[in-house]
């Protein structure tokens, strides 16, 4: 084997690894985008926590607030929806999850779902289990909230009690900042 030979070999090495390398880069930059696009939108980040003034929500009123782009209850319970929240056994629930990212799985008693430990407050995703629609507040069978559109009944907290819904009401993350501000997120 000759010197020029040898040259062609190197010449010819450096040619594939020039070409693999090119080749990667080219794979990274059209797969980059793709990647990319799955990470969430500045908007979503943006709304990825806030607080919401409660000082004008009277007991027997709620406030629905737009979080992450979905409606979330806010209500500030009556004496009398606690002690009828309370009153109920969880055997005789659909669902027995309390469904709350704040305890993680936990029994659906209406301690486990209120944010605040007297159970005035309770915060909730508001859609429905069942096909995401939005339920009507102080409506159904149980006081709670009912969704005219396939018949789902929640009582006063949250919870499922007749209808297609498979789930309970979401509680998602949320606590009180001061007396009265709650943070979402």
């Amino acid at each position: 084997m000759s010197h020029a030979d040898d040259h062609q070999g190197t010449r010819r090495d450096f040619l594939y690894y020039a070409t693999a390398g090119a080749g990667v880069v080219a794979t990274g930059a059209a797969v980059w985008p793709l990647v990319n696009q799955m990470n969430p939108s500045a908007d979503v980040l943006a709304l990825a926590s806030i607080r919401v003034d409660v000082s004008l929500v009277d007991p027997g009123t709620q406030i629905t607030v737009l979080w992450q782009g979905k409606p979330v209850f806010i209500r500030s319970r009556t004496e009398e929806e606690i002690a009828e929240a309370r009153a109920v056994d969880v055997s005789d629930l659909p669902d027995a999850d309390a469904n709350n990212e704040n305890i993680g799985a936990a029994p659906a008693t209406d301690e486990n779902r209120a944010l605040s430990e007297d159970g005035q407050w309770l915060v909730q995703m508001g859609v429905c289990t069942h096909l995401g629609c939005v339920p009507l507040g102080d409506a159904g069978d149980f006081g709670g909230w009912f969704c005219p559109c396939h018949g789902s009944h929640y009582d006063t907290s949250g919870r499922i009690r007749k209808g297609p819904a498979p789930r309970n009401l979401p509680v998602p993350v949320a606590s009180f900042v001061d007396e009265t501000t709650i943070q979402l997120g």
